[in-house]
């Protein structure tokens, strides 16, 4: 599974980061999914392999214009590049006007189906790849974060009970690989008895903005990824005040410490962090801060970074 970011400012856009955006690959195909969609989304798009046909569905943290204000642009290209399969958008109920109202100004018809789930009221959401959760944060508005969890791994075959039992290698083993029961010998061998996962099935969690990250406590067990806004440094919020309602490096960074998650990224950050370290404040200050706080595997999103959980839990950074 990969995340790529398509976003990682809060707010608003600066020259190396554009707002929130982030696609999820499954290892297979070219099927994604997309967790917000700020402003210049399908801009950001366009610098990637990604297509927009591949586009499974579209999840919405929240309902303000640096997760969202992307929709009416990236759904209107979509229809003026072919689409006609029907595309999801899980969201907050008053997305659904808000696009309604918009292409109806617009006269913008799309030629494929907005399939819309309400995150509010939404039990779980799933296709043949993954089930997704919602959990609730607290922001200022009504705030979300998504649980990807895949469905399956590919199984191996126990050969090596198969060879005990006296099964031959060769067609048989082939038909059990792929999931048919056989007959050996006047005896039925059940597929499930010979193949096993080897690796657990891997669990992403994504946040939207969210000032209390032990609201994802529950959520969190077993999970191999955490991607969290750290919008500030806590010396950054106390300036800020009383209106911050965002996380800090370190009250993420402590969270997942203390949740046991085994990698930790984080995004979302203001813009008046710099990238020149003789520039104050610095944006290694965040990640200063939050290794202080995690001893895991940490890493700061960048736009365009792309990161691959492999098959045992481990992120990496690939080119």
């Amino acid at each position: 599974m990969d995340i790529l970011f398509l976003g990682t400012s809060a707010g608003g856009p600066t020259r190396q980061r554009n707002v929130t955006g982030l696609a999820l690959l499954p290892d297979q195909g070219s099927e994604w999914y997309l967790v917000d969609c700020g402003e210049a989304t399908q801009h950001q798009i366009l610098h990637t392999s990604l297509s927009i046909h591949g586009l499974q569905a579209i999840f919405i943290t929240h309902v303000h214009g640096d997760h969202c204000y992307g929709l009416p642009g990236l759904l209107a290209s979509a229809a003026m590049h072919g689409r006609k399969t029907p595309l999801h958008i899980i969201a907050p109920a008053g997305i659904q006007h808000w696009l309604q109202v918009t292409h109806a100004m617009s006269e913008s018809f799309l030629p494929y189906e907005l399939v819309f789930t309400d995150v509010e009221n939404m039990d779980a959401w799933h296709d043949h790849a993954v089930n997704v959760s919602a959990i609730k944060l607290s922001h200022r508005v009504p705030s979300h974060a998504y649980r990807f969890s895949e469905k399956h791994t590919e199984a191996v075959l126990d050969t090596a009970k198969l060879q005990a039992e006296g099964v031959p290698a060769g067609p048989l083993w082939g038909r059990l690989k792929k999931g048919e029961d056989v007959i050996h010998e006047g005896k039925k061998l059940i597929s499930h008895d010979y193949l096993h996962q080897p690796y657990p099935l891997r669990s992403i969690i994504v946040g939207g903005d969210n000032d209390a990250p032990g609201l994802l406590q529950e959520a969190s067990q077993q999970a191999h990824v955490l991607v969290h806004e750290a919008t500030y440094t806590e010396e950054v919020a106390e300036k800020v005040g009383a209106r911050v309602q965002h996380c800090s490096a370190a009250a993420v960074a402590s969270f997942a410490a203390t949740a046991a998650l085994p990698n930790l990224v984080l995004t979302h950050f203001s813009a008046r962090y710099q990238h020149d370290s003789e520039r104050s404040p610095f944006i290694g200050d965040i990640e200063t801060e939050a290794r202080a706080h995690y001893q895991g595997n940490l890493f700061l999103a960048e736009d365009f970074a792309r990161f691959r959980l492999d098959k045992t839990g481990v992120l990496s950074r690939i080119a």
